[in-house]
């Protein structure tokens, strides 16, 4: 979108704009402010250019209904004209990141991580435009998806939402996801928000928030390459890293902001920061607003101290620190983004096409989840054509994740940390149920307490144990892997003191270290001498040996979602395996993203 700026229709609505407004009509605009700080009164009376749901933020009614009553409030108060107040609409924008994650019911897909492995750009685009028709329906219009990060080190925890660890398959993917976000900005289009710009998924030692160690040429080659294809493809809006570039951080970094992405690479549409993203660049709020906007940040992603924003940002253009010229390069991009996406012919949320859909976690929106749960899997091991199962053979299903839809949705599902058991996760189907719905002789044991107390004359019965393990629900830096918080200052990831720092998820990618009880599951039944197909449920891959030297099949299925039933589909050869890594996946932690030396390489993956 190289010609935003330029295009004489968008140029003349914008112009007419920003010559009726004050100083604090073109700040209220750079701001967008989290639903639960503020109300709609305060939308009209600050003139807000946006408002957003954080992670796990919904209406106590979390139906769509609920969501276009409430997002027609804001909007009712955004659009009401007067005096004081020019009615520019507001951005509503929502984490969309594998399905409309935060509203219950809705159809869940598998994270990036899976469908890195799928490999398919047309999946991917139908997953975007089913996404959209059930954002459309909760009446928002603006998604901070897709995520480009190229994720090195699966340390991060945020492994899951990086679709490779080469650029490729995201600069592949980035147009298809885009465009059938986007369908043309007609009524049924929905704005993107490529993210996180840039060099987040490269952090010494995968810390979240932490420091990318790179020369210009590495970044470039590897953490921008997606960026230049999502532009080319259209996108409008590009999120800022919490994360730094040889100590410097991104929100600040001028460098980076303005005279690449928005020089050389010619970007006109707008910049957003994460949320409170500006906070860490000094102790003094005063000067991260200064030098956020300044560096070129236009549109600010706030939480409580919002208010307090608006006073600084108008203080430093009074003293002359900010250029008002600067102010009116925000504004304008906000603006003709809001120009192109049509936001000014808008209905209130309610009354829009496509509101309360019937379509909403309809059957045939599952149906492309449950493709894309079968495309995303890869099989690792499968000794003596072990898998497919027949039907009729008497399983014995166990394992903390088979029937659990959150742990298989993972991060980012209803909560930012997600949620774990079935009860929060409407619709869908558990592994489990997916299982028990085509293996009339299978039977769940739902604990390891349960396993112990069971006779072994009572397991010998079985013929074989689908046994479904790996990682519980976590997003971010709660997701982290660390062996030693000393790592974070010998590497450089806290600047000048400010990272937020978060518990990790554990201290070691070995999964007998960090879930015990599913090594001892899989060597029960070893021990019994029962045939094992263990199914992985992670957001990254793990140091398996010991588990995979002892089960006869192995699957990688990554966090599938809520389409379980997709998992059985290959387990009983309803369908072929046709996923491959997308990820190396490491022997032991010395060689991480080291070919050579790795247990399975990038494009590994077995079929029958």
């Amino acid at each position: 979108m190289k010609r935003l700026l330029r295009d004489p229709k968008i140029k003349a609505k914008v112009d007419k704009l920003l010559a009726q407004m004050t100083l604090e009509q073109k700040i209220g605009q750079m701001i967008q402010v989290e639903r639960l700080s503020c109300t709609p009164d305060e939308v009209k009376h600050y003139h807000l250019g946006s408002v957003f749901s954080g992670a796990g933020s919904a209406p106590d009614d979390n139906s769509p209904k609920g969501w276009t009553e409430m997002l027609d409030q804001y909007w009712l108060a955004s659009t009401e004209k007067d005096e004081q107040h020019l009615g520019v609409p507001i951005l509503y924008g929502v984490d969309a990141i594998h399905g409309h994650n935060n509203v219950k019911g809705a159809t869940i897909f598998p994270h990036n991580i899976g469908l890195g492995a799928a490999d398919d750009p047309s999946l991917v685009g139908h997953i975007a435009a089913v996404t959209s028709i059930e954002v459309l329906a909760t009446g928002v219009d603006w998604v901070f998806a897709p995520n480009l990060a190229v994720a090195q080190d699966p340390h991060w925890g945020r492994t899951y939402e990086s679709f490779s660890e080469s650029p490729q398959i995201a600069v592949k993917y980035a147009e298809r996801i885009i465009n059938g976000f986007h369908k043309g900005f007609n009524e049924i289009g929905v704005l993107t928000c490529v993210k996180h710009w840039v060099g987040d998924g490269g952090t010494s030692h995968g810390i979240d928030h932490g420091n990318t160690l790179l020369d210009f040429a590495d970044l470039k080659n590897i953490h921008m390459q997606p960026y230049y294809a999502a532009l080319e493809a259209g996108a409008l809006t590009v999120m800022a890293s919490f994360s730094s570039w040889n100590g410097n951080k991104c929100h600040g970094n001028r460098a980076l902001l303005t005279d690449m992405l928005k020089g050389e690479m010619q970007f006109q549409g707008f910049i957003l920061s994460d949320m409170d993203g500006i906070d860490y660049l000094s102790d003094d709020y005063y000067t991260c607003v200064e030098t956020a906007v300044n560096a070129g940040i236009d549109m600010f992603m706030l939480t409580n101290h919002w208010q307090m924003f608006i006073e600084h940002l108008k203080s430093h253009v009074e003293l002359g620190r900010v250029p008002m010229s600067r102010i009116d390069d925000a504004v304008r991009r906000i603006l003709s983004v809001k120009v192109k996406a049509g936001v000014f012919e808008k209905v209130q949320p309610s009354l829009r096409v496509g509101a309360n859909s019937g379509n909403f976690g309809s059957f045939a929106h599952r149906e492309v989840a449950r493709e894309a749960v079968r495309k995303s899997m890869v099989l690792l091991k499968n000794d003596a054509n072990m898998l497919p199962l027949n039907k009729s053979s008497r399983i014995l299903v166990a394992g903390k994740n088979a029937h659990n839809r959150g742990n298989q949705c993972g991060g980012f599902t209803l909560d930012w940390q997600g949620r774990t058991g079935n009860s929060a996760i409407e619709g869908g189907s558990s592994i489990w149920d997916g299982i028990k719905a085509v293996a009339p002789n299978a039977t769940l044991i739902s604990s390891l307490d349960e396993l112990n107390d069971t006779q072994e004359q009572d397991l010998d019965k079985y013929e074989v144990a689908i046994l479904v393990i790996g990682e519980q629900p976590y997003a971010e830096g709660v997701g982290d892997i660390r062996e030693s918080d000393e790592i974070i200052v010998e590497m450089g990831s806290q600047i000048d003191g400010q990272i937020n720092l978060l518990q990790p998820y554990g201290k070691s990618l070995e999964l007998a270290k960090l879930h015990p009880e599913d090594g001892e599951l899989i060597r029960r039944f070893e021990a019994q001498g029962i045939s094992v197909v263990t199914v992985l449920v992670s957001g990254r891959p793990l140091i398996i040996n010991p588990e995979l030297n002892s089960s006869n099949a192995f699957i990688a299925a990554w966090l599938p979602g809520s389409e379980g039933q997709g998992v059985s589909d290959l387990i009983f050869g309803d369908d072929n395996f046709s996923g491959k890594l997308s990820f190396t996946w490491p022997k032991q932690l010395k060689t991480l993203n080291t070919d050579s030396t790795a247990l399975f390489s990038v494009g590994f993956g077995l079929k029958y």
